[in-house]
């Protein structure tokens, strides 16, 4: 039989899966949609940074080059063999700590005085940087606080000593007529009066306040800050601060530098430092030239008296035994002899020179033990060649080797002794300084390029960091499905930010008169299709609802219920129904000003029944929206909007009209939105996206359930229209608008603005 035909059935219909969400292009958005904020942290940081350039304290840098001359390799003469006899070369590294010691840093800074400072009494931040553009002096005093000073005062102060107690604290010097001052310190009972070029004396607690002022330069009534700092951490911090380096590889050349704000010292202390190097250096070579003198004197007269008696007794033996004939080998075995005496005289000097300077252990001394007993070895194997030549042979080697080497031992000392006499008369050492070190002109720090491009990068880090770290600590909404996953809340309209509305929310704050409503003014704007939407919603949901009451609130202040009251009511208004919105928010109602009227008669007389409908009610404030301003705001909210008056006064009003609004003020700051949710057949409540949290919804919620009383749905406010990182629900409000994520009713889904219509 034929079978009969029949038209396939269309597939299921099933979303397109969407694309993996991209992390990187989530923050890029969060960049973006704080862009303000950012901007303003970066802008603090450029004025910060800017600031800093132009007050900031001055860093100045100078350098001194110090020389240290191999004498082993300096040209011949008569000093420079001076120094070759005692010449030990320093490695650089260790020169770099002697100009770090003591010895040499704490002379400097006795001799410079770098322990005190004395600098004029500048104007706060500014005082400074206007001190360096002057070219007078400044009138002292400003903004009524007298001594304060901005141009080209100048003070030294020679010497300057006080108890350890006033050690690092400020004195202030006050100049006067004649050369006079005063100085003043919080623990001084009385202020010390003193004259410049005259030392002044006073005891004080604790001790003695010595203070000699050589000069200064400054009006009648100018201060300046004095103060004495600790000799032992003056030393410590130069000691940290002070930089020596080699330049370049074993140039035996050191750069010694030192930055610091105390221009007037920098230039003198590293002068001072190098000259003091310079002396330590020639008088430790003069100590070891006198040290090599010393020994020579006690040996010339016994090497003398040896080369006297030696001659005397080969003329003895010559006489008696006439001329004797040296062969090849002993000639060759006297040379040898007499050239290890003399190699081995000049390690025993050099040693006796190290051993006055060094322990045993030190490894030259090891090397010149080594030395001197190798060399008394091959002494000892050729006079064993000696041993075994006739004897008539070795009595005349000995006598000649015994001539010759006290000769040349003899003549050796004599040149050393007048060496070491030169080099102690000449004091010469192996160092020279290179460079001086000059007063520098500029400051090294701050660069102002690069201070103000360092807090550019760091205002904008700042603010990105400040942002993220928002978005991660702060558990705000971002997405309908946010607010459906983690409250179980269902989302019934999405409400895109308005970019007019901050215009209207402008002149409310500035009391202009007239209508301030988005639906009135801008009725094409983007932001009231979420509302056409929640009215289309909302019109299947009070089908069902016990009244016709819609009570609209947020769980905290700044979600935007008011916004969505007054404009909710405008669009259900302009349909054709008769709608009634009341203010109810007695503590910060805000709808008298949003449509221009007077917050005179209101929702507190009704209830307290001092006022009628008709004097309270304000009628056809737009086509057929009637509004109830909150009236006289009473002390006691709570109580007037839970009294039985309130109930039987919704009854009345829900007669009168097709549809009444209650804009209610926040749930977790007032107790009578709680109060009054029983009396309303529709409940919704308002989030802002990014600033309303999911902890104070699901609060919310909870207070309601304790009246038995629930959340109808929820209007996701202020939601950014542009598709970026809300996860798929962008708007694009062109001329064909779509709702994110809306299944097709042919198919038998349902969008998710009308989920009660699908329930139903």
């Amino acid at each position: 039989m034929n079978a009969r035909w029949y038209p396939p059935l269309p597939a299921p219909y099933s979303p397109e899966p969407e694309p993996p969400h991209s992390r990187f292009k989530e923050y890029v958005d969060l960049l973006l949609d704080n862009r303000r904020l950012i901007a303003s942290v970066t802008a603090v940081a450029l004025v910060l940074g800017t600031g800093y350039a132009l007050f900031g304290p001055r860093v100045y840098e100078t350098n001194v080059l110090i020389q240290l001359e191999d004498a082993e390799r300096s040209p011949g003469g008569a000093g420079d063999a001076a120094v070759n006899g005692v010449n030990v070369k320093t490695p650089t590294s260790g020169e770099a700590e002697i100009l770090k010691s003591r010895m040499v840093l704490g002379q400097a800074i006795e001799n410079t005085k770098l322990f005190i400072t004395a600098q004029p009494h500048y104007i706060p931040i500014v005082g400074a940087f206007m001190a360096r553009h002057s070219k007078t002096l400044s009138t002292p005093g400003v903004f009524g606080l007298r001594g304060y000073v901005s141009g080209t005062e100048r003070i030294a102060v020679p010497q300057m000593d006080v108890p350890p107690a006033f050690e690092g604290k400020k004195f202030l010097l006050t100049a006067a007529a004649d050369g006079h001052y005063t100085l003043t310190h919080p623990d001084l009972d009385t202020p010390l009066h003193g004259r410049v070029g005259e030392p002044l004396d006073s005891s004080v607690p604790g001790g003695t306040v010595h203070l000699l002022v050589a000069s200064f330069d400054a009006l009648p009534g100018g201060a300046f800050e004095l103060t004495r700092r600790s000799t032992q951490l003056t030393l410590l911090g130069l000691q940290r601060e002070l930089r020596v380096i080699e330049k370049g590889k074993l140039s035996s050349v050191i750069d010694v530098s030192w930055q610091t704000d105390d221009r007037e010292h920098l230039a003198n202390l590293l002068n001072e430092v190098a000259r003091l190097y310079m002396r330590q250096n020639i008088d430790q070579k003069t100590a070891q030239a006198e040290r090599t003198l010393n020994f020579l004197g006690t040996e010339l007269p016994k090497f003398k008296q040896q080369l006297e008696q030696s001659e005397e007794a080969y003329n003895q033996y010559r006489n008696q035994n006439g001329t004797i004939s040296l062969d090849d080998e002993a000639r060759n075995a006297l040379s040898q002899n007499v050239d290890l005496q003399a190699k081995l005289l000049d390690a025993r000097q050099k040693r006796l020179d190290l051993a006055s300077r060094f322990t045993s252990e030190h490894p030259m001394l090891i090397t010149l033990d080594a030395q001197i007993a190798s060399l008394r070895k091959e002494l000892g194997g050729v006079d064993g060649r000696i041993r075994r030549m006739p004897m008539l042979q070795q009595n005349s080697l000995r006598m000649q080797r015994d001539i010759k080497v006290n000769t040349e031992l003899y003549a050796s000392l004599l040149n050393s002794s007048l060496q070491m006499r030169l080099a102690r008369e000449g004091r010469i050492g192996n160092v020279r300084v290179l460079d001086q070190a000059l007063s520098p002109e500029k400051p090294v720090r701050p660069k102002a390029v690069l201070v103000v491009a360092l807090a550019l990068v760091v205002g904008l880090f700042l603010g990105a960091l400040i942002a993220v770290l928002r978005k991660v600590l702060k558990n705000t909404v971002a997405t309908p499905d946010e607010i459906e996953m983690r409250t179980g809340l269902n989302v019934y309209s999405t409400i895109a930010l308005s970019a007019r509305q901050g215009v209207l929310d402008r002149a409310i704050r500035h009391g202009r008169p007239g209508i301030k409503l988005l639906a009135a003014s801008h009725p094409e704007d983007p932001a009231l299709e979420g509302v056409r939407r929640l009215r289309t919603t909302l019109a299947f949901l009070m089908a069902g609802a016990p009244n016709n009451r819609i009570l609209l609130t947020s769980a905290t202040p700044g979600a935007g219920k008011t916004f969505l009251s007054a404009n909710f009511s405008a669009v259900l208004a302009a349909s054709g129904k008769r709608v009634l919105l009341i203010d109810a928010d007695m503590r910060r109602g805000k709808l008298a000003s949003q449509f221009g009227l007077k917050a005179g008669t209101g929702l507190s007389e009704l209830i307290a029944g001092t006022a009628t409908l008709g004097q309270a009610v304000h009628v056809q404030v737009l086509p057929h929206l009637d509004v109830i301003t909150t009236g006289k705001l009473p002390l006691d909210p709570a109580t007037v909007l839970g009294a039985s008056a309130f109930t039987r006064l919704l009854e009345t009003l829900s007669a009168l009209y097709d549809a009444v609004v209650v804009d209610a003020p926040p749930i977790l700051l007032a107790t009578e939105t709680v109060a009054m949710a029983p009396d309303m057949g529709t409940l919704m409540l308002v989030a802002r996206a990014g600033n309303s949290e999911l902890g104070d919804m699901v609060e919310s919620a909870k207070r309601l359930a304790h009246v038995g009383a629930a959340f109808h749905g929820v209007v996701l406010n202020a939601q950014d229209a542009r598709p970026r990182h809300s996860a798929g629900y962008g708007y694009d409000y062109g001329p064909y608008r779509l709702h994110a994520n809306v299944y097709p009713p042919a198919l038998g889904h349902t969008p998710r603005a009308e989920p009660e219509r699908a329930r139903s």
